[in-house]
């Protein structure tokens, strides 16, 4: 019994968290020729008032951009949105084909339609777009935040993989993600010139994931791999990237929960949650003789949710992630990285509190607090404190 309430509780929090959804009701559930059919979705308004520096994206989320160095910018900004919404459509066949097209309305910025889930499964076999299997929202805190804490595990959205599950192990091939910081190298052997390369995908990038739970405990592992690379014409270069992450949730009781995630890279930063500028920092750098450099970092959330009765809940959490840039720094002036790496983001953390309450069936609001903080590679840092709030009508 405890550890189907820890599913539920697991499955509950992770679609408040990513999702956004409160209880979500399919509103037209119908089959036709043996086809069952369900059309879901959601409208929600995102309010946030900025009492320090403007830090809001579309749907509202706290960013980074701009936070090292705010001290002198203006102060109080409140906006409002509805891109978050969304609608989507799941089908079985009768041979027990899975099929599920879903969007969004973030896309181009805000207001434009987003595909976020686009694929087929049968018997354990999925190919498409939908989460990278390198992501797991078991020790995900629940948050307004639509892009949520630094430091969860794995990539937190979405690419296109072909992936296979049986049991709790997964393991699949997806698009790559990766970007390498360059200041111009040029000639054989490379200098420092004005030409910046372009970065290559040779491969896929490969994850396996292991996904359970026991008892009061629900746990998740994986692991991926994959290239990152540059090829000029005249000079071809790649290193191995790496990442790993371990996220756990426990029911202390069936009002409590703690949950939590630790994650690393080497030459893998795209998979390291909100390390970067907003997302994903630098995976490599290029070197004085033209050899891509692989760039490590680290992060970690931990969080607690209070369900307090009455479709009322509070969530508290905190997540912090640093990349390593030591070396970049180094070998800054003679691989022509001078200036662009000071500017990095070294540390990214956030703390968020929210109170959540469902006055009728499939209507969720809430109220929450933030408070971000960044510090660059030059020691320029920043902080800001936010205030958002959550209408979601969920059919």
């Amino acid at each position: 019994m405890q550890s189907n309430k820890l599913r539920m509780a697991i499955r509950s929090t992770a679609a408040v968290a990513i999702l956004g959804v409160a209880a979500q009701a399919q509103a037209v559930s119908f089959e036709t020729g043996g086809y069952q059919t369900d059309i879901y979705g959601y409208g929600r308004l995102n309010a946030s008032y900025d009492l320090d520096s403007n830090q809001a994206l579309s749907t509202r989320s706290g960013s980074y951009a701009g936070l090292a160095g705010n001290d002198d910018a203006a102060d109080g900004h409140f906006g409002a949105d509805a891109f978050q919404s969304r609608i989507g459509l799941k089908t079985v066949s009768p041979e027990g084909v899975t099929i599920n097209v879903e969007g969004d309305f973030r896309g181009g910025g805000g207001g434009s339609l987003r595909l976020r889930h686009a694929y087929g499964e049968y018997k354990g076999v999925l190919m498409g777009q939908t989460w990278s299997n390198f992501t797991s929202f078991v020790g995900n805190t629940a948050t307004l935040d639509f892009d949520s804490l630094p430091g969860y595990a794995g990539y937190q959205s979405r690419t296109a993989q072909a992936r296979y599950t049986t049991g709790p192990l997964s393991f699949s091939l997806e698009d790559p993600q990766n970007s390498i910081i360059t200041g111009g190298l040029v000639g054989t052997p490379p200098t420092p010139g004005a030409v910046a390369v372009d970065t290559k995908d040779s491969l896929p990038a490969f994850t396996a994931r292991l996904q359970d739970s026991q008892g009061g405990l629900s746990y998740a592992a994986a692991v991926l791999a994959h290239q990152v690379g540059y090829d000029t014409g005249s000079t071809d270069e790649s290193s191995m990237g790496f990442a790993t992450f371990g996220a756990l949730k426990l029911a202390l009781s069936d009002m409590i929960t703690v949950q939590g995630t630790l994650s690393y890279s080497d030459g893998a930063n795209s998979y390291l949650y909100r390390s970067g500028e907003n997302f994903g920092a630098a995976s490599a750098y290029v070197d004085q003789n033209g050899d891509v450099e692989t760039i490590s970092g680290y992060g970690g959330s931990i969080g607690a949710g209070f369900n307090l009765g009455g479709g009322r809940s509070i969530n508290i959490g905190y997540g912090i992630v640093q990349v390593d840039w030591d070396d970049a720094e180094d070998d800054a002036a003679a691989a022509g990285l001078a200036g662009a790496v000071g500017s990095q983001s070294e540390t990214n953390s956030a703390v968020m509190a929210n109170y959540k309450w469902t006055p009728v069936n499939n209507v969720m609001m809430g109220v929450e607090y933030q408070f971000l903080s960044r510090e660059n590679v030059d020691g320029t840092d920043g902080d800001a404190s936010r205030l958002l709030f959550a209408a979601q009508y969920n059919f």
